[in-house]
């Protein structure tokens, strides 16, 4: 049995939408275009796909009130983001180098 994994990063976006008036949600902060921009960019980049980038939404993450926020595996990083300019960050520095972009990570 193989004990690498079939994505070299899988990324998961919050994607929770909240009735109004309830507490805050991703789905708020604009999490649904950006997760689209980070599929059309790491797509564009050839990072997509079995052996490297995915891309998905999930459900609640239950840490809307810091931000949109998303984690990256297997790492296990956990990275708040305002625009399309921090996710082009995570994908130069963490997904195509390995680096943890600090200035957007949340803290655990």
């Amino acid at each position: 049995m193989s004990t690498e994994s079939h994505y070299r990063h899988h990324v998961f976006f919050c994607g929770n939408r909240r009735p109004p008036g309830e507490r805050t949600c991703c789905a708020d902060k604009g999490a649904d275009r950006v997760r689209d921009y980070a599929k059309r960019r790491v797509k564009a980049l050839g990072l997509a796909g079995v052996g490297g980038v995915r891309i998905n939404q999930a459900g609640c993450l239950d840490r809307c009130e810091e931000g949109p926020c998303i984690v990256v595996y297997p790492e296990a990083v956990w990275y708040t983001y305002v625009d399309e300019d921090d996710i082009d960050d995570i994908v130069e520095q963490h997904l195509q180098k390995g680096q943890i972009v600090e200035r957007l990570r949340l803290k655990d």
